[in-house]
């Protein structure tokens, strides 16, 4: 190569996008496994933050992304799949895409987010110190979180006397909040009515058995499977006319009246710097588990209007964002 060809070359590379310092090896090109729905929003959170850090996809990262859909049989093959692609790293989020890989590999190291209970569901041995080859950002809330998450639903429809809750039977953190809501529910007054699905399908009859219970209000937890069909979800909200409590703003920005929750675009960026370190040379064990540091309020008041319902300015004002 001519000098002046050189010097035209490296000069132009030092101008793009510059590498954060220590970002990768000369010449080595990283390549992560990505285990998501294809629609989640908050991909775009991490690959964001990747840039940041000095990771720029085709030219010293490859991403290979495997999408779900909220289809749990599906799983076990699509943790098979990137793990036979010997990534240096996979990134994850939800408990049982996560429980998957866990069972697809013991050396590949896992960066998991939105995933609840880590340590109780056997993911890892403890929170600050992990311990195998899985690490990241969990969605553990205090005790009282599941009493939070009712008495707003019921500040927001003050004349609410009967509550549906939907919920995946097979999802073992529901059965672990269930009792939460009950207790709330309880000392509310509020006849609480437990709705559950595990398919696609059951979603409509799940509604449909609200509606003839004549609830007042719902809230759903927040699942694989939902998350995966959350447009389903909330226009079967719509269809039905009951406002609903969801665990993620995502919902809401579809088309959800309020959610209250760890903020999972967040716990996806803040994924991003512990893949950094583990590329660096950090050890997933070494990795303490993170947990939400704010719980965010939002309320879509275009929906509430469509119900006929007037938000309090007092819930309002306690918005983390109000959707108009």
């Amino acid at each position: 190569m001519k000098r002046r060809a050189f010097i035209a070359s490296l000069t132009g590379g030092l101008l793009a996008a510059p590498l954060a310092a220590g970002a990768q090896q000369p010449g080595k090109v990283w390549r992560i496994g990505v285990l998501l729905t294809s629609d989640s929003p908050n991909v775009k959170a991490f690959r964001q933050e990747l840039r940041k850090l000095g990771y720029v996809e085709d030219r010293n990262i490859l991403i290979e992304y495997r999408w779900h859909e909220g289809k749990v049989d599906r799983l076990p093959a699509l943790a098979a799949e990137l793990v036979n692609l010997k990534p240096d790293l996979i990134l994850v989020a939800g408990l049982q895409p996560t429980l998957a890989l866990k069972a697809a590999t013991t050396t590949v190291p896992i960066v998991f987010a939105g995933t609840a209970d880590p340590v109780g569901m056997g993911l890892v041995s403890s929170l600050a110190h992990p311990g195998g080859n899985l690490t990241g950002f969990a969605t553990l809330v205090p005790e009282e979180f599941g009493a939070k998450q009712v008495q707003l639903l019921k500040e927001a429809v003050p004349a609410a006397a009967r509550m549906a809750v939907l919920i995946h039977p097979e999802n073992p953190m529901h059965r672990a909040y269930l009792p939460q809501t009950v207790a709330a529910a309880k000392k509310l007054n509020i006849r609480l009515q437990i709705l559950e699905a595990q398919t696609p399908n059951e979603l409509d009859s799940a509604f449909a058995a609200a509606t003839r219970e004549r609830a007042d209000a719902m809230q759903v937890y927040g699942d694989l499977i939902f998350n995966a069909h959350r447009t389903r979800i909330v226009a079967l909200a719509a269809k039905s006319r009951l406002p609903v409590l969801y665990l993620y703003k995502e919902d809401v920005v579809a088309g959800g009246l309020m959610s209250y929750g760890p903020i999972l675009s967040d716990m996806l960026r803040r994924s991003a710097t512990y893949v950094d370190k583990i590329l660096k040379g950090a050890k997933p064990a070494d990795l303490p588990i993170e947990q939400p540091t704010k719980f965010e309020l939002v309320i879509n008041l275009k929906t509430a209007k469509a119900l006929g319902l007037t938000i309090p300015p007092s819930l309002l004002a306690r918005a983390d964002q109000v959707i108009e």
